[in-house]
């Protein structure tokens, strides 16, 4: 027997196999009986690496990026305008570095298409086909970035609005305590058991942040049903701290493929294989955090009805930020709605499809559009960025705009200053988006849902920030 090189005698783990460069895989198990059979033996960590290195798969061989214009993309777009025809100029280009990479085997643009990175990153609107591959960089740090509606019965609008203001919760962080709302123990316990998700720092976020909504373009929506004169609700946000956390270890492992398996395939586009027990363990994470986002948006909606004594009917919701399995491929879902109606067990058939906060809602059904590869628009989409449009603003103050886009709405920000970058002149003509929608067949419009008024996260810090930030400067 040969004597232990250190000095206890710790069983050896899958992050010892990792550390020593073997490759996540099928073949861990075997390797993991073997070392800790050595381990009980007596020896060393040193003998064991040796050993195994000699049992470990060869390495695959690299899968080089395809030709340039090897496959084609569907587009799903018009251009109309001066405006339009760059964004598509660069949604183009990104889409054909994004399709390059190996395991992509169809590609799509959906009417509200716009850049969200360096060239080769799917955009917003963007879809992405792949064969055994999940791409956390192609449903992005906001995973399960959705929308959920909920009939609110003939209760007052401005009540509904009042109430939600008093329950949701915008801004960075969670939610203090004693405000916090309740995690269901069943939902926690699966997030305990999960590979990617049992980290304190997830287990922490997952109660903090329930009853909240973010930042950015995230909203509180009311209006009227067109069709029923009924009163409706619809949030906007995603998996918020525990989404962000497992996209960043999703791209953690992702990488460590992509370095083995194709060296020339973009960092933002590496993959796990979907048929690794990493790739199982990443997809039950997604589902949990799709759980998670549901479960969100509920309790949200739950305690603004109780709180506005409205009666709850009818209730959907869709995702737009998210990998659908479908066949034998995995569907990449970059700000683009799953359209046909068997998507998920809980899919209703019906859809969102937010477009600004002085426009509709639209209440869509899917029609599975071969061109979309079966999915349409998640919104309106911008034809240029952020401060693009501050600059365009001239001399007009953020209040003027809001006044002159929203007239008799009532429209409120987190923060209370107005974020200029998500009023209405900051987005896509929306009848333009509309009329691409029923141009393309991606999706029939049942219903609009007219706007009251809604609260908007925006980008503007909040008082606390800016308050640091003084104190920063005063030092």
């Amino acid at each position: 027997m040969t004597m232990s090189d250190d000095a206890t005698f710790d069983p050896v783990t899958g992050h010892h196999l990792k550390d020593w460069g073997l490759r996540p895989g099928k073949h861990f198990p075997v390797l993991l009986e073997k070392a800790n059979a050595m381990r009980a033996e007596g020896y060393g960590l040193v003998r064991i690496r040796q050993e195994l290195d000699g049992m470990a798969p060869p390495e695959p061989d690299t899968l080089a990026l395809r030709a340039p214009g090897e496959l084609a993309f569907a587009e799903n777009i018009e251009i109309s305008h001066p405006d339009e025809q760059e964004n598509v100029a660069k949604v183009r280009a990104t889409m054909r570095e994004l399709m390059r990479t190996p395991t992509i085997e169809a590609g799509a643009i959906m009417p509200d298409a716009c850049p969200a990175g360096p060239e080769g990153t799917i955009p917003v609107g963007g879809v992405a086909a792949a064969r055994n591959a999940i791409h956390p960089g192609m449903h992005s740090a906001d995973i399960c970035c959705s929308v959920m509606i909920s009939d609110m019965g003939m209760a007052d609008p401005k009540a509904v609005l009042d109430a939600a203001q008093s329950v949701t919760h915008f801004g960075p962080g969670g939610r203090p305590q004693g405000k916090r709302y309740s995690l269901p123990v069943d939902l926690l316990d699966e997030i305990r058991f999960n590979a990617f998700l049992c980290t304190q720092k997830i287990l922490g976020m997952a109660q903090t942040h329930l009853g909240t909504q973010g930042d950015g373009n995230h909203f509180l929506f009311v209006g009227r049903s067109r069709k029923t004169g009924r009163t409706a609700m619809v949030t906007h946000h995603g998996s918020r701290g525990p989404g962000a956390v497992l996209y960043k270890e999703g791209m953690i492992a992702a990488e460590r493929y992509r370095r083995e398996l194709s060296p020339e395939t973009l960092k933002q586009n590496a993959w796990i294989p979907a048929d690794s027990d990493e790739g199982q363990d990443y997809w039950d994470a997604l589902q949990i955090i799709r759980q998670w986002t549901k479960t969100n948006h509920a309790m949200i909606h739950d305690a603004t009805a109780a709180v506005a004594g409205a009666e709850v009917g009818d209730r959907y919701w869709n995702e737009h930020n998210f990998v659908f399995k479908r066949g034998d491929l995995y569907f990449h879902g970059k700000g683009a709605t799953p359209a046909w109606k068997d998507y998920a067990d809980d899919a209703s058939g019906l859809t969102l499809i937010p477009l600004n906060m002085a426009q509709p809602v639209l209440v869509t059904r899917g029609l599975d559009a071969a061109s979309g590869l079966g999915f349409s628009p998640h919104g309106a989409g911008r034809n240029f960025s952020r401060s693009e449009h501050r600059r365009r603003m001239g001399t007009v103050t953020p209040d003027q705009m809001l006044k002159a886009e929203t007239e008799g709405l009532d429209i409120r920000f987190h923060a209370g200053a107005v974020d200029a970058s998500e009023l209405p002149s900051s987005y896509k003509d929306a009848d333009s988006v509309v009329a691409q929608i029923k141009s393309y067949g991606l999706a029939e419009i049942e219903d609009y849902i007219d706007p009251y008024g809604c609260i908007m996260a925006g980008d503007v810090p909040p008082f606390w920030a800016k308050k640091k930030k003084g104190a920063r400067r005063g030092a």
